[in-house]
């Protein structure tokens, strides 16, 4: 059964997966520039690389504080 901290370890892997594919399209895909404009780009980039940043700390929190009760399914890269 899940439980609050398979859900939260969930939400933050799909965050994970989510900034990674957001810094991969601003710097790999034409696709993720668009209309934006530099400005736009730069704080796109930042928020998705403070989305990882933040998504790997509470990752790394719930494995390091609760490791019976998050399922601990995916390591973190180092």
């Amino acid at each position: 059964m899940a439980n609050v901290f398979t859900m939260l370890r969930a939400q933050a892997e799909a965050n994970r997966q989510k900034a990674l594919w957001t810094l991969e399209l601003l710097s790999d895909k034409a696709v993720g520039i668009g209309d934006h404009s530099t400005g736009d780009l730069y704080k796109n980039a930042e928020e998705a690389m403070q989305m990882l940043v933040d998504a790997e700390d509470q990752i790394e929190t719930i494995d390091k504080y609760f490791p019976d009760r998050g399922i601990a399914t995916t390591p973190i890269k180092s």
